[in-house]
């Protein structure tokens, strides 16, 4: 089958299309003929070279870890009725033309949503979803989301929106600020603007530490620079590293004015909750109420010019892998 591989850490030069034999199911799982490929920030940082204490992995290897597709063969024992179905997962190696999934790590796609946005919410949405749940955004808290205009921030404005919440989106020039204003944020900051953290206290009601919630997606001096603008007895969660690194916080500072803290490992969600979430995401997005924004789709083999893209930060919005 095609595929694409990581040849060597390095640029996006290094992702290059290969032949590689089939994926055959196991005992309790599926074959997936992949429709589309998830892409994620973190994929163009493990391929060149950075987290491998989170991400162990040794070149030469396939990338991704999310698919929207069809079930076109089934492992031994698994249930007839899964042949055929539109299905989205979480997988290794997604850049590819097919992948195994075990059953219980399947989601089905509703019937009105087609497999494009399907894709688009197999990682952000289901990041973005839980979110919400485990900083437990309300109708009173004032939000305040980095990284507002890329494919989970556009996520967490309007879920965070839906619950009632104050949002306040932080993003970079005027036409990513201005889609985040069209996806509900009852205020957009422009982050080139020096000045942006006054801004934001003001848009946030004007206290001077001003959010109940941080949503850092973003991490490195921005992240930090949000994190004084976290109210006392606040939530800051750093999940996001697109600028290199996570936020470098003051933890002894978070418990003396009773910040709770979040990171990676609180968005590492159990099985069951991987599943509610990404049901969560698909059925809102299959009723209108969660737009997956789409910056652009590249074919699978072209895997090194859309992280070339991602990593441009022009686009606004997901990069999608069609296969």
């Amino acid at each position: 089958m095609r595929a694409v591989q990581v040849k060597a850490f390095g640029g996006p030069e290094v992702l290059v299309p290969v032949e590689v034999p089939d994926p055959v199911p196991a005992p309790g799982e599926v074959l997936i003929d992949v429709a589309y490929a998830d892409t994620i920030f973190v994929e163009t940082q493990v391929r060149s070279g950075w987290g491998l204490d989170f991400f162990p992995v040794t070149p030469p290897y396939v990338p991704g870890g999310g698919v929207s597709g069809v079930v076109s063969a089934l492992g031994p024992d698994v249930p007839a009725e899964w042949l055929g179905r539109r299905v989205t997962s979480f997988v290794t190696g997604s850049y590819a033309e097919r992948a195994v999934a075990p059953v219980p790590a399947l989601t089905v796609v509703p019937d009105s949503l087609d497999l494009l946005q399907a894709a688009a919410l197999v990682h952000d949405g289901v990041t973005a979803v839980g979110l919400l749940e485990v900083t437990a955004v309300g109708p009173t808290d004032r939000v305040l989301v980095l990284g507002a205009s890329g494919g989970m921030g556009t996520l967490l404005i309007q879920l965070a929106h839906a619950r009632g919440a104050r949002v306040v989106g932080v993003a970079r020039g005027e036409a990513k600020t201005a889609l985040v204003r069209e996806l509900g944020a009852d205020a957009v900051v422009d982050a080139t603007d020096p000045d942006w953290t006054t801004a934001a206290r003001t848009a946030l009601g004007g206290s001077p530490e001003a959010a109940d919630v941080v949503l850092d997606g973003v991490g490195g001096q921005l992240g930090a620079t949000a994190f004084s603008l976290t109210a006392d007895g606040g939530r800051f969660s750093a999940h996001g590293a697109p600028s290199g690194g996570f936020s470098p916080i003051d933890t002894a500072e978070a418990t003396h004015r009773g910040i709770k803290l979040f990171g990676i490992p609180d968005v590492q969600f159990s099985p069951a909750d991987l599943h509610r979430f990404t049901s969560a995401a698909l059925t809102e997005a299959a009723a209108g109420r969660l737009r997956p924004v789409i910056g652009e789709v590249f074919a699978v083999e072209r895997a090194g010019d859309a992280h070339a893209a991602i990593e441009g930060r022009g686009l606004v919005g997901k990069v999608v892998l069609k296969v």
